[in-house]
């Protein structure tokens, strides 16, 4: 498979899509019930990587895949891209004071959760174009698309 920026991009923008899912209802579950940061940044983790593989799978097993090995090629596709976009995003957002404080009503939390979102595609961009080079993550997954 050929690693263009493009398909590095558009495997991203797949991953991205999963974690900015489970990240946003875990941030608004967080907040909402008042959860400590570490708590919410963990409920977060768990949902994005829920979300990121869901949406593989998903389009696996449209492909007639059966669930198991499904689950094998969402693992092999998405850990390391979740991974990064997980550890940037929340590393950014952690660290924007008030960020992790700042109510659900409030331009702040959106702001630095989009904002994290956006560092996070523009780091994992470049990991996810090396993986493709080398037959790693998107790569996995790429011959189960019509």
């Amino acid at each position: 498979m050929t690693a263009t920026w493009s398909t590095a991009m558009q495997a991203t923008l797949h991953c991205l899509t999963g974690c900015a899912i489970g990240e946003v209802l875990g941030m608004v579950i967080g907040t909402a019930l008042g959860l400590h940061n570490a708590a919410t940044v963990v409920i977060s983790i768990v949902l994005a990587f829920a979300f990121g593989y869901a949406l593989t799978m998903r389009g696996v097993l449209r492909a007639g895949v059966s669930l198991r090995s499904a689950l094998k090629v969402a693992l092999a596709a998405d850990t390391v891209s979740i991974a990064v976009m997980e550890i940037v995003d929340n590393f950014v957002i952690v660290a924007i004071p008030g960020a992790m404080d700042a109510g659900l009503t409030q331009a702040l939390f959106w702001l630095s959760l989009a904002g994290s979102l956006v560092v996070a595609f523009a780091l994992t961009t470049p990991v996810n174009k090396w993986m493709i080079s080398h037959g790693k993550g998107h790569a996995a997954v790429h011959h189960y698309h019509h």
